[in-house]
């Protein structure tokens, strides 16, 4: 079977996969698969492996435009909700367990790394999977995504995808500990804080800016390109660093600004990127490739697991010597590890409604500090 190459062909595929994903995304299944994000991998996948798109081994050069320009421009999409003003308004002590818990994040990679020394497996892929769990164990996606388009482990398909698969395993298992933690330690070392519902609560709710418009759509599109060739220019004849911490720091301050804060879509266009970036990673896993990950995925897992180990014991610790509220620092270590929806989600089920929107705000501190602490991990190592 001759694959067909036509660039729109194959672009009209890759949307459809989009579609199909979001849609799967929403059910209980997928949801459980790990929603539109895996599942966008896998079907692509799927269509890649019949043939009906063109593979690794086959790449076209819709591809590696959609992995230079779409997937970086995605992730500054993504960084125009981070206000950093308004984090503050989540509160010293939410606002300083969420920052000891990057810490706490940066600490388990490196103790793991010294410990299971993956770099006899995973050789030279090794520091940037640590990198890029760092970033995603302190921000999400984001910086996961950010670190792995600087150094192209996107195109390395499978490797890939598994490392996002065990991500996906150990930040399930998380959920379930940190849904323990005050049930178990509240016997053992008692909570005597409680934060003041009234201190959070007085905050400003959304103002509706995931629904898109023409006139937002067209200052989005300009400033994403435009940011994009001045982190590009900066890159090459200013600075010697990624072109995408650049891009990064130029979304971050461009987020502070009130035209931007009022500019609607900015998360719905950057995930809908985000997840044409990942189609193509699914077209990039071929099943000739399986058997090397074997022993790889091991690893990966022990040494993920391992990682957000000791993430685990170092911030119980220290947090609890600090500030003894074990539901909000199970709320804020969920906030490094799975992300501001898993935070919600425990946030609801202890029934502390007040730590909902702080759980939120500081998701978006975790998108600001994600991508520099990945990168510090890469050069470390």
């Amino acid at each position: 079977m001759e694959i067909i190459t036509n660039p729109i062909y194959v672009l009209s595929i890759l949307c459809f996969m989009v579609i199909l994903s979001v849609y799967a995304g929403k059910t209980k299944i997928g949801k459980q698969l790990g929603g539109a994000a895996l599942l966008v991998i896998v079907f692509t996948a799927v269509v890649a492996n019949f043939k009906f798109i063109p593979s690794a081994s086959n790449s076209i050069e819709l591809y590696d435009i959609i992995f230079k320009y779409v997937a970086p421009i995605s992730i500054f999409y993504l960084l125009l909700n981070v206000n950093i003003i308004s984090i503050k308004k989540a509160g010293l002590p939410m606002v300083g367990l969420f920052i000891l818990g990057s810490i706490a994040t940066t600490i388990g990679i490196l103790i793991s790394w010294l410990l299971l020394s993956p770099q006899d497996i995973l050789g030279d892929n090794g520091k940037i999977i640590a990198g890029m769990l760092t970033g995603t164990y302190t921000g999400g996606s984001v910086n996961f995504n950010a670190i792995a388009l600087e150094y192209e482990f996107q195109k390395k398909g499978f490797l890939y995808a598994g490392t996002i698969a065990v991500d996906n395993v150990v930040t399930a298992i998380w959920i379930m500990i940190t849904l323990a933690i005050p049930l178990f330690l509240n016997k053992i070392w008692s909570s005597n804080i409680n934060l003041n519902p009234k201190v959070i609560l007085n905050t400003e709710e959304g103002n509706d800016n995931d629904k898109i418009d023409s006139k937002s759509l067209a200052w989005l599109i300009f400033l994403g390109i435009g940011s994009y060739y001045i982190s590009d220019i900066i890159s090459e004849n200013f600075i010697k660093i990624p072109s995408i911490l650049i891009l990064t720091t130029i979304g971050i301050i461009l987020a502070q600004t009130k035209f931007i804060s009022e500019t609607k879509g900015s998360q719905t266009l950057g995930l809908y990127l985000v997840y044409l970036f990942l189609a193509v990673i699914g077209a990039y896993c071929e099943l000739s490739a399986v058997s090397q990950l074997q022993e790889v995925g091991a690893t990966l897992l022990i040494f993920t697991s391992t990682a957000v180990l000791i993430h685990g014991l170092v911030f119980i610790f220290i947090g609890g010597l600090v500030y003894r509220d074990w539901e909000m620092i199970s709320i804020a270590s969920q906030a490094n590890i799975g992300g501001g929806a898993s935070a919600i989600a425990l946030a609801e089920s202890f029934n502390r409604k007040e730590l909902i929107l702080p759980a939120i705000l500081v998701g978006s501190l975790g998108n600001a500090l994600g991508t520099y602490l990945g990168f510090l991990v890469v050069y470390i190592l």
